[in-house]
């Protein structure tokens, strides 16, 4: 094979696998071109998954870093139960502690999560491709927008694809609605995700030090 040939192949392969990772890879949801500001008022706790969802259960995530303080989730367990399941359940077994923001886009949303590759301490060039020993959970898309403080779940191009990645919205992102997870939303301490340490480039890939999840914690009050 002449060396023209083999960089053909070579390059082929290497765009290959770059569109499997790109396939596979949990990388959450894309900002669009033009982003709205961000309204740093709180996130007011009867807001969109309010008029569906009785209070609780919650997760209380202690976030060290830029950021430090304590903020609270409220999950939705009526519009999205076997993603509200599975966080409660890796909450409790302690797995997403020390867990980093890994991507951060500002104006857009903070994503932590992966419980596989997310640890503080490991290489970030993996963290975003991994997550739990679980199955990847079944779409439960809803109504419901993806309003400032939202959270929802990171996937794949596979709408069947979420697993433990979730992300918090800076800012209204109704582009986002139907196309992911509405798993729950901040009633408390939006000013402590306002200060999430922001990612570089438009992945907002997050370089040196991440701020992380020292305690996730689940309430039912």
């Amino acid at each position: 094979m002449s060396r023209n040939a083999l960089a053909a192949v070579l390059l082929a392969l290497g765009v290959a696998a770059l569109a499997i990772f790109y396939a596979t890879s949990r990388q959450g949801p894309e900002p669009v071109a033009e982003m709205p500001k961000v309204d740093t008022e709180e996130a007011p706790e009867e807001e969109a998954i309010a008029s569906t969802d009785q209070p609780g259960p919650y997760l209380d995530i202690v976030i060290e870093g830029e950021a430090s303080g304590t903020i609270r989730i409220d999950l939705n367990e009526v519009s999205a139960p076997g993603h509200t399941e599975r966080m409660v359940a890796l909450a409790e077994s302690g797995s997403y502690d020390d867990v980093v923001f890994h991507r951060v886009i500002e104006g857009f949303m903070a994503q932590t999560g992966d419980v596989q590759f997310g640890k503080l301490g490991e290489d970030m060039r993996r963290a975003g491709t991994g997550g739990s020993a679980e199955p990847d959970l079944q779409a439960e898309f809803s109504d419901l927008p993806f309003d400032r403080g939202v959270v929802g779940m990171a996937r794949s191009q596979n709408p069947d694809s979420a697993n433990s990645q979730f992300f918090i919205m800076f800012a209204p992102g109704h582009f986002l609605n139907g196309q992911y997870t509405v798993v729950g939303q901040v009633t408390e301490g939006m000013e402590v995700v306002d200060a999430i340490k922001r990612g570089q480039g438009q992945n907002g890939a997050v370089v040196g030090n991440p701020d992380v999840m020292t305690s996730v914690t689940v309430a039912a009050e």
